[in-house]
This record gives structure tokens, sequence and C-alpha cells, in this order.
């Protein structure tokens, strides 16, 4: 079993109303180490699959196992917890608390698992200087630009040791320089230390770096290819 293994997922709206169906009998398995990208039309299920993997969203059907651990029947509470300990989550708009500094937003979650606050520093000092952010370590979201947030962003998913890292349309705000910039960044993560990216996208970008590409249609998987 992979770091992510996703078997017969449906996930249905409104059930009892208007149903739609957002994904139908979805099956798949990402490896450690993968940087794959979800791609297909707007409606096609990318983003509700993403969150149904991150225990974001429940699936009407199927299940869901992180590292090993089914995450299908757990509690709110219990998602939240597991959540905060295995799973990083990069968002198309930052989702950055804007009262607090870069330094702070990447030390939050550390905050929250309880790590010693030397531990809590260095890490953040680390991820900040691996992001290129080492000199805007004090500044706040309003401060930074669009890329400089979205890579506090990745550095933020990156603090908990997660098992691999949820990235939904991560590019969609930035400009090009801002795109490729943050790109070369999560690459040289995925290759030099092993990070695992599951990506949601339209961006062409992404998707000419991603290894391997599922193709979701009408919330069914149509194409999975793998690249050399």
């Amino acid at each position: 079993m992979g770091v992510i293994h996703v078997e017969g997922v449906s996930k249905i709206y409104n059930p009892d109303k208007i149903p739609v169906t957002a994904l139908q009998g979805v099956s798949l398995t990402i490896e450690a180490g993968e940087f794959t990208a979800i791609v297909g039309p707007s409606g096609s299920g990318k983003t509700t699959l993403l969150n149904v993997i991150g225990g974001l969203d429940r699936p009407t059907s199927g299940r869901v196992a992180v590292g090993g651990h089914e995450i299908t029947g757990l509690s709110d509470n219990e998602l939240i917890d597991f959540r905060k300990e295995h799973i990083g989550f990069v968002f198309q708009a930052y989702n950055l608390i804007p009262v607090l500094t870069a330094r702070e937003n990447v030390s939050f979650v550390m905050l929250l698992q309880n790590r010693p606050a030397a531990e809590r520093e260095a890490r953040t000092q680390e991820l900040l200087a691996a992001v290129g952010l080492e000199d805007q370590i004090d500044k706040r979201p309003a401060e930074l630009s669009g890329g400089q947030q979205q890579r506090v962003a990745v550095a933020r998913a990156l603090a908990p040791k997660p098992a691999f890292i949820l990235a939904d349309e991560p590019t969609a705000n930035l400009d090009s320089h801002s795109a490729s910039n943050l790109l070369d960044i999560m690459a040289r993560l995925n290759e030099e230390e092993g990070v695992t990216f599951l990506f949601s996208t339209h961006d062409q970008r992404v998707i000419d770096r991603a290894r391997r590409v599922i193709t979701l249609v009408d919330g069914a998987i149509a194409r999975d290819e793998y690249r050399s």
C-alpha cells in the first residue's frame, strides 16, 4: 500500500434533493516520493478528490487510507488531529493568518502539536530558508507578494513533517515568474528530500513537470499516465 490509497470512492452532493455526482468509483494509489498532477475540466472532481483524500470531505462510499491508516471512519475531531499530524495543505488562496508574520504562520501548526519552542524556531528558519524567504521572516502576509505568500504556505505545509502535500491549484493566482519559482522549489523538495506532492491543477506548467498525470472526466479516472 502506498502513502495514499483510494478504493472505490464516490461522492454525491445533495443525495436527498437534486443529487450531484462529483466522484464515481475512483481507485488509485500514490507512492511515497511521487510528483503527481490530477487534471481535468472544471467540474471533473479534482478538488473534491483532493478534499476526500485530505479528510476535508467525506466520501459517500469507498475508503481512503493514508500511510496505512484508514481515515474514512474517523470522527470529525479525529480527522482534525490526523490532518494536523500527517497531511500538509497548500491552497489557491494561500490561507495565511493575516495578523501573524511569516515566522508565526509557519510555526503555528507546530505550536498546535505542542512541539518545543526551540524545535519550532529551528524548523521554521530552516523551511523559510528552503523557500528563499529567510530575509522576509518577520513580515506579515500583506507585506509580501502573492508568490512570497504561497512560498510561506508551502513552508507551513511542510512544518509538521507530513506524509504528503496536497496542493489545490497552487499557482492559479500567481504570475508566470512567481509560478515557475514556486514550482522550482517544490520540485527541489520532491527530488532532494523525497516530499510527496499531489496537485489538483489546470496549469500546464505544473502538468509539464509532473511525473504522473491522472485525468478525471465526470468524476471518474479517464487516464493515468506515468512519465519518465
